[in-house]
C-alpha cells in the first residue's frame, strides 16, 4: 500500500471539491434551483479529474487499465443495475413499520420527491394518477441508471471503487470499505450544509450521510470486485440515484432522519445486506486475489 499516494489523492480530491463548493456558496446562490443541480453533477467529476492528476501527471503510469476500467460484461452489472431497485422496495417496507408512517395510495410522498423541481400547481395537473406516476417514474429511473446517471457517477466511482480500492486492497475487505466509505461520506459535506439529500437538517445530515456511505461502501466494492470493472460501481451509483427518491413517495407520515434510503429505515437495509456480504460472500478471499 502506498500511503502517500493514498494521501495525495485524498488531499487533492477534498481540496479541489471543498473549494470549488466554498466558492459556490460564497456566490450567494441558492441551493434547490436548477444550477445547484447542474454544480452538484459537476462536483461528481472531481474524484475521477484528481486520480487522472495523481495517477498519470505525478506517478506517469496509466490511469484507465490500473483501476479497471475495462469492456468485461458479466452478470455482476445486471446485478448492479437491479440492486438498487430492491434496496428501495425494502426500504419502503421497513419504512412502514416505523412509528407514524402509514402507506398512501396518493402517494402523497410525491411532493417531498419532486417539490423543488416541479411546482406544486403543475404536480396537482399531472393526467396521471399517483400511482401510475410511480411506476413510471420507476421506470424512467432503470433506463436513467446505468445509462446518463452512470456517466456522472463514473465521475466518483473512478476514483472510490477505481482508485482507493485498488490501492488501499492490502488492508483487506472491511478496513478497505470502510475507509472508502467514511472519504466518500466527508466528501459530500459541503454539498449537505447547503441542503443537499438532508434539507432542514444539514449538520446532523452530514453524520447521516457519512454512515450511509460507510454502509454502502462494502456492497460497492463487492460488486466491483465481482465484476472486475469498475463500471459496474457507476451502474449501481447511477441506478442507486435514479430509484431511491422513490422510496418515500408511498409514505404518509415520512420523517427525513428515519424513512427512506437515506434514513433510518434504509440503514437499517443495507446493514441486513452487509451482513450478508459477511456470511455468504467470503470479500476477505475476493480481496486477497489480484483483480483489475
Amino acid at each position: 500500500m502506498d500511503r502517500k499516494k493514498i494521501f495525495i489523492f485524498i488531499s487533492l480530491t477534498l481540496l479541489v471539491s471543498w473549494s470549488a463548493a466554498g466558492l459556490y456558496y460564497l456566490s450567494g446562490l441558492e441551493w434547490g434551483t436548477t444550477f445547484s443541480l447542474v454544480f452538484a453533477i459537476i462536483y461528481m467529476f472531481f474524484p475521477l479529474l484528481c486520480t487522472i492528476i495523481v495517477q498519470k501527471f505525478i506517478y506517469k503510469q496509466p490511469v484507465m487499465k490500473t483501476y479497471g476500467v475495462n469492456t468485461n460484461i458479466n452478470r455482476w452489472l445486471l446485478v448492479a443495475w437491479g440492486l438498487p431497485v430492491l434496496i428501495t422496495f425494502a426500504t419502503i417496507g421497513v419504512s412502514l413499520l416505523m412509528p407514524g408512517v402509514g402507506y398512501s395510495s396518493e402517494m402523497v410522498g410525491i411532493t417531498d420527491y419532486l417539490g423543488d423541481l416541479i411546482p406544486e400547481e403543475m404536480m396537482e395537473e399531472m393526467p396521471f394518477s399517483p400511482v401510475v406516476m410511480f411506476w413510471l417514474m420507476l421506470l424512467q429511473g432503470i433506463i436513467a441508471g446505468p445509462t446518463i446517471n452512470a456517466i456522472a457517477a463514473f465521475g466518483e466511482e473512478l476514483g472510490w471503487r477505481g482508485f482507493l480500492l485498488k490501492e488501499t486492497a492490502s488492508a483487506g475487505f472491511w478496513k478497505s470499505a470502510i475507509f472508502i466509505g467514511f472519504i466518500w461520506g466527508i466528501w459530500h459535506a459541503p454539498l449537505i450544509l447547503m441542503g443537499h439529500n438532508y434539507p432542514g437538517y444539514e449538520v446532523p445530515g452530514v453524520f447521516m450521510m457519512t454512515l450511509w456511505c460507510i454502509l454502502l461502501s462494502p456492497m460497492f466494492s463487492y460488486i466491483t470486485i465481482k465484476a472486475n470493472n469498475v463500471i459496474a460501481a457507476a451502474i449501481l451509483h447511477g441506478s442507486l440515484n435514479a430509484v431511491a427518491g422513490l422510496a418515500i413517495m408511498p409514505l404518509a407520515g415520512s420523517a427525513p432522519l428515519l424513512t427512506g434510503v437515506m434514513g433510518l429505515a434504509g440503514f437499517l437495509v443495507l446493514v441486513i445486506l452487509n451482513l450478508a456480504i459477511f456470511l455468504f460472500g467470503r470479500p476477505e478471499e475476493l480481496m486477497q486475489k489480484e483483480f483489475f
